[in-house]
């Protein structure tokens, strides 16, 4: 049986205090309307705002031709492997799951909740950024700590960017005019979050997030993989507490604790003003990217291609080369002057003798959600 995926869906990303939201019929590349509400203290208001601004002539919408609401929801833990139709039995499960996410789940909660009773007449479906790596073997998701005390609390490795790693790596082989199911790719996602993919056959065999977004790449203000005994150091060296802790790890860190920028284009001016720390920083963040790749790779056990994407994989050529140079003998080799330049559309830039073909693919994870939400109810 076919899914259908035409319908005009709404999705919203709702945290703590903003809601994003896009209008998106499913038949056309471009969003019909999108936009962001700021300093939300009650969701409920929050997306009355949404309904008063898409309500207004001339926003390109008709919110009574709504297929569905789609929610973009973090935390997902294993009870979600796909996109969910929403009901108070899910609305409850994924408000559990905030134990595993304090920053993003009770946003989410409390925008569905709201969006729910806003427009009680359309289904609502949950699309979970940890789903596409439930795909994930025993070895892959598991940390090598009692099995007992993992279980009883969920101590697993989730991923995150689920949603726009499938998304990519899904256009990727299209842009090949590859079956998916012959290919081995690495996706990599590089916004102020970052993470790392390998995708075989189609799906998800490691990630470089874990229980929690802070694990793997450098980001812009997370400091990515780190020894967790640094932990246990700090609290006992510096008298720092858990919490605070967290915030430094979580919120001082990465780009922004190496340079005081978490923007890379600041960096890249600093270093152009003949910033050393600012060059050492760069180079920790690319040489993190390297290692994944290498890492994947053997993984993996080859590789057809990379794929860049999210703010700075689309846009920063700086960091896509130097992320690979060096690469050469494992059959990546990229183009200069095809990587020169921020990419708004899908571009190859490997050159035509290197055995992995490197693209940038613009991320578009409203649209993903949009197609896996339509097809839910369809």
């Amino acid at each position: 049986m076919s899914v259908n995926y035409n319908g005009i869906a709404l999705v919203l990303n709702c945290g703590s205090s903003s809601i994003k939201y896009q209008v998106v019929d499913t038949t056309q590349e471009e969003a019909l309307a999108s936009g962001l509400v700021e300093r939300v203290t009650d969701h409920n208001e929050g997306v009355r705002a949404v309904i008063e601004s898409l309500s207004e002539p001339g926003s390109g919408v008709d919110l009574s031709q709504l297929t569905v609401v789609g929610h973009r929801v973090v935390q997902g833990g294993a009870e979600f492997s796909a996109p969910t139709i929403i009901d108070d039995e899910v609305e409850e499960a994924i408000a559990k799951l905030s134990v595993l996410a304090p920053l993003h789940n009770p946003g989410h909660v409390a925008g569905i909740s709201a969006a729910r009773a806003a427009f009680p007449d359309i289904p609502h479906v949950a699309v979970f950024d940890t789903a596409f790596h439930q795909t994930l073997s025993e070895a892959a998701y598991s940390y090598a700590i009692d099995p007992h005390i993992a279980a009883e609390h969920g101590i697993r490795r989730y991923g995150f960017h689920g949603t726009s790693h499938g998304h990519v790596s899904a256009k990727c082989a299209e842009l090949m005019d590859r079956d998916p199911k012959e290919l081995r790719i690495i996706t990599l996602h590089l916004g102020n979050g970052a993470s790392a993919d390998a995708v075989k056959g189609g799906v998800a065999i490691d990630t470089s997030m874990g229980l929690t977004p802070l694990d793997g790449l450098v980001m812009g203000s997370r400091t990515g993989a780190i020894d967790p005994a640094v932990v246990f150091h700090l609290h006992r060296a510096a008298g720092l507490d858990i919490d605070e802790i967290d915030d430094l790890f979580n919120k001082r860190s990465g780009m922004l604790g190496l340079t005081g920028h978490s923007d890379m284009r600041d960096v890249h001016t600093m270093i152009e003003e003949g910033s050393h720390e600012a060059r050492v920083a760069l180079d920790i963040y690319t040489r993190r990217i390297k290692g994944y790749v290498g890492q994947y790779m053997a993984q993996l056990g080859g590789l057809d291609a990379i794929v860049f994407t999210a703010g700075v994989g689309e846009n920063d050529d700086i960091v896509r080369i130097e992320s690979l140079t060096g690469l050469e003998e494992l059959g990546i080799e990229i183009d200069a002057e095809r990587n020169a330049g921020r990419k708004k559309q899908a571009t190859l830039i490997s050159t035509d003798t290197s055995r992995v073909q490197v693209w940038v693919i613009p991320t578009n994870e409203e649209r993903a959600i949009a197609l896996q939400s339509v097809a839910s109810v369809s």
